[in-house]
């Protein structure tokens, strides 16, 4: 029998059609899969295309078939990514605040491809993404990619940062000047992306929200500051840092009721001891870098946690509380 037009697309059109017309709800027919690919200007005998339909697995794309009445019946099985795990990823996307909405959206899209038709619709009416808060930087992309490249190359990078003004423009910080940093690691917190690198100037770790960074591009020199970081656990140091502000590491002493056990243990994980001094309050010491952010969320947890060590760190609390004071006095 001669074979038949467009052969040379055939493979990947009925690749085409399993994925996108199948799942394990969604089946297709012989005829239906011939008149798929007709669609698509591709004509073939049916036993080469029960053939593709077993190469199609050297591809990476099971195909099964099950007997339903006198037809059998065609579906993709074991596909890269489970429904769970794309919506999982959508839910990622669509609540990080640092990748744009266009963005955001694109991606979404993207991930679609990896799941039938059906299923992708499934994925639609999970995204909420118009109105909200998202950043409008749209180069983050290209921003991260080169500040993964410095660290594997060893390099420093320059870039300009930028904040909003009252007139809601973005405004270059430093009058535009320049910023040399060695970059060593990522970190996501409070739905923000933040560079974490040193500060060779300054000689101390700094962080830098990615969102608003500007024009970045790799310096010629190495990087400084690996004696800073050889011991540093990145995770570990996004925990003690509030809202990734700086302020000195120190050990803190906790007292705290019964009831925000899991609030310590969601922020310190649960490697923190829990030591009881009573029936309704334990207390905890915990490793954190003292800011006014660190203090903030103190006080946000209100009477059922209290600061009683170090001293230093006490007074500082009190010194807080007496600036809100005063910032919220009535005149006379």
């Amino acid at each position: 029998m001669p074979k038949g037009s467009n052969q040379k697309f055939k493979l990947y059109r009925l690749a085409q059609i399993m994925q996108e017309q199948t799942d394990d709800e969604h089946y297709i027919t012989m005829p239906e899969i011939m008149d798929g690919l007709a669609k698509y200007d591709v004509t073939a005998d049916r036993k080469s295309v029960y053939n593709d339909l077993r190469d199609l697995s050297v591809l990476g794309i099971d195909v099964e078939g099950e007997p339903v009445g006198n037809r059998y019946h065609y579906h993709v099985v074991n596909r890269a990514f489970e429904l769970p795990e794309l919506k999982l990823l959508v839910d990622a996307i669509q609540s990080s605040k640092f990748i744009t909405e266009k963005k955001s959206n694109a991606l979404i899209k993207k991930l679609e491809t990896l799941v039938s038709k059906y299923d992708a619709q499934k994925l639609q009416r999970q995204v909420f993404v118009s109105g909200r808060i998202k950043t409008m930087n749209e180069s983050i992309y290209y921003t991260v990619d080169a500040i993964h490249k410095a660290i594997s190359e060893n390099k420093k990078i320059k870039f300009q940062y930028y904040q909003w003004n009252v007139k809601k423009e973005m405004e270059l910080r430093h009058n535009g000047a320049w910023y040399h940093i060695s970059p060593w690691g990522l970190s996501w917190d409070d739905e923000n992306y933040y560079l974490v690198g040193y500060d060779s100037d300054a000689e101390q770790i700094k962080h830098y929200r990615v969102d608003k960074m500007l024009h970045i591009k790799l310096s010629n020199e190495s990087r400084d500051g690996k004696e800073h970081f050889k011991k540093l656990d990145m995770a570990d140091y996004a925990k003690k840092s509030f809202g990734m502000f700086g302020g000195k590491e120190q050990t803190v002493k906790l007292l705290v009721k019964n009831s925000l056990a899991g609030v310590i243990i969601d922020r310190f994980g649960k490697n923190v001891m829990l030591i009881p001094t009573d029936d309704e309050h334990f207390t905890v010491n915990v490793d954190v870098h003292v800011s006014r952010q660190f203090l903030g969320w103190v006080f946000s947890l209100g009477e059922d946690i209290k600061i009683v060590g170090p001293d230093e760190v006490v007074d500082e609390m009190k010194k807080e509380i007496n600036r809100i004071i005063n910032q919220y006095k009535y005149d006379s």
